[in-house]
């Protein structure tokens, strides 16, 4: 279920064009094409999440980070699916809630998640939370959710933290600093028992790269489980020499993997272009 923002924002009149934000006091004033091109990665992001079946209704949401511009970020509005997104649609906000450019305003776990993940994680360009079925069917079971038994898994190889405290919904800054301080320093994933995952990335196109390769480790492991046989392990010498073999190209992996992305979408939806 999503819920609306309670605390107060500042949101331009639905007949009113949006207004500019201003620059604030020491800091520097927006760049407009790497705030569109922002826009653009993100929609595409929501876009091809739909695609995959990651959303859940309303409740699920992206943000991330503006470029030379650490108080401020984007994120899905109150309201619409996934496959409803577009780059204008994503509301530009800072870390009190107050909404800058877009109508509408965040979903209340996702401005409370987000702004604090953002602020506490400076690391965290962008954050991706959904309760996409496989990796969230993981984070209901009890022990380590993610195995290193299967290929894929292994590039999250040290990266993964587990929230083992599930608190109801984040409808709160402490519950929002909760979640941020069960990251840690390095971890890129977060399960969240008894809820679902947080994807963290230093651009949108990691998160989005390890969001859907996530999804796919968790269901391969799934269906390996499914066959009531035993998991076959990868031995741990080779588990820590494959993860830094992904590591060492996954930045450009995933750059051309939203790239590919926008391709597809640009043919078959261009709308989220708007």
């Amino acid at each position: 279920m999503a819920h609306k923002i309670a605390v107060p924002v500042t949101a331009p009149a639905p007949d009113a064009s949006p207004p500019r934000p201003l620059p604030r006091r020491n800091e520097p004033p927006l760049d407009g094409v790497a705030l569109r091109c922002l826009r653009v990665d993100l929609a595409a992001c929501f876009r091809m999440a739909a695609r995959h079946g990651l959303q859940e209704g309303i409740c699920n949401h992206f943000s991330a980070v503006v470029p030379d511009r650490p108080d401020l970020f984007l994120v899905n509005p109150y309201g619409l699916a996934f496959a409803e997104i577009t780059a204008s649609s994503l509301l530009l906000c800072d870390f009190e809630g107050n909404v800058l450019e877009g109508e509408g305003t965040p979903e209340a776990t996702a401005f409370y998640i987000h702004a604090r993940l953002h602020r506490v994680k400076p690391r965290a360009r962008a954050a991706f939370h959904t309760h996409m079925p496989h990796a969230t069917a993981l984070a209901m079971l009890e022990g380590p959710p993610l195995l290193w038994a299967g290929q894929t898994a292994l590039r999250f190889y040290g990266r993964i933290a587990v929230d083992e405290d599930y608190n109801g919904l984040a409808l709160d800054e402490r519950e929002g600093d909760r979640i941020a301080a069960a990251v840690g320093d390095e971890a890129d994933v977060v399960f969240l028992k008894n809820h679902g995952v947080m994807v963290l990335g230093a651009t949108v196109a990691e998160a989005w790269d390890d969001l859907y390769y996530l999804e796919r480790a968790a269901q391969a492991q799934l269906l390996a489980q499914s066959s009531g046989r035993a998991l076959k392990p990868v031995p741990d010498e080779i588990v820590r020499r494959v993860a830094a073999q992904e590591a060492a190209g996954r930045a450009e992996s995933a750059r051309l993997h939203l790239e590919s992305a926008k391709r597809i979408l640009s043919r078959e939806e261009p709308a989220f272009l708007a």
